[in-house]
């Protein structure tokens, strides 16, 4: 299965679980995201980040100069919960 096929199919099963107004509120969000311009923006893949740092899961500051240090870095971003 494509990955366009794998995200046809989650869209679908979204359908079935996520009440209608629910879904209203997502879809102006993302259409108010686009609309911003803020894909202009977005770092496509393959982009090299600035150096950042973030917290760790166990509440500890974490710098990305030392993690490139150790090897390649792969940043997961969660986006939360509607």
């Amino acid at each position: 299965m494509s990955l366009a096929e794998k995200l046809d199919a989650l869209r679908e099963g979204a359908k079935k679980r996520v009440p209608e107004e629910k879904r209203a509120v997502m879809g102006k969000a993302t259409a108010d995201l686009r609309a911003s311009g803020i894909l202009d923006r977005v770092a496509g893949v393959g982009a090299t980040l600035p150096a950042f740092s973030l917290t760790n899961a166990h509440g500890q500051m974490v710098q990305s100069a030392d993690l490139l240090a150790r090897g390649a870095v792969v940043l997961t971003i969660f986006r939360g919960s509607w």
